[in-house]
């Protein structure tokens, strides 16, 4: 059995974040559309407005974005931004981390080959985490 360094040595980032779903609803109310294209994807538009309730979805993707960002040691410098990084689901509903071109570029100067994402929610809370890893 491999030892703990052998785990750790697979890593090259993590990064997690806790979102209050109504600060969330509230840029909902307040900018609508245009805080949506500014911050999400088409599939992440898509998939979150088709949820009963879509802010609390909003609130884990933008947690995820925040995760993956400090996963990547880069935060959102100007060539990784909000719309870098997205979540999507696989066939099952399990989230897949999805990267740009700038992102993955970000990820491989970690030494990392990808990006592993997980996200929970409850009623006034939203959190993800992220793992860069070899």
């Amino acid at each position: 059995m491999p030892d703990s360094k052998t785990y750790a040595s697979a890593v090259a980032g993590i990064g997690t974040d806790l979102v209050e779903v109504s600060r969330i609803k509230n840029m909902l109310e307040k900018y609508g559309d245009s805080f949506l294209e500014r911050t999400y994807t088409r599939a992440e538009i898509d998939y979150c407005r088709r949820r009963a309730n879509p802010e609390i979805h909003f609130a884990a993707r933008f947690a995820a974005k925040e995760a993956m960002a400090k996963a990547l040691g880069t935060g959102f410098d100007g060539s990784v931004t909000l719309k870098s990084l997205s979540v999507e689901n696989d066939a099952n509903g399990a989230p897949i981390a999805v990267l740009d071109a700038n992102a993955i570029v970000k990820l491989k100067e970690k030494g990392a080959e990808k990006m592993l994402v997980s996200l929970s929610h409850i009623k006034d809370y939203a959190q993800a985490f992220a793992v860069a890893s070899k």
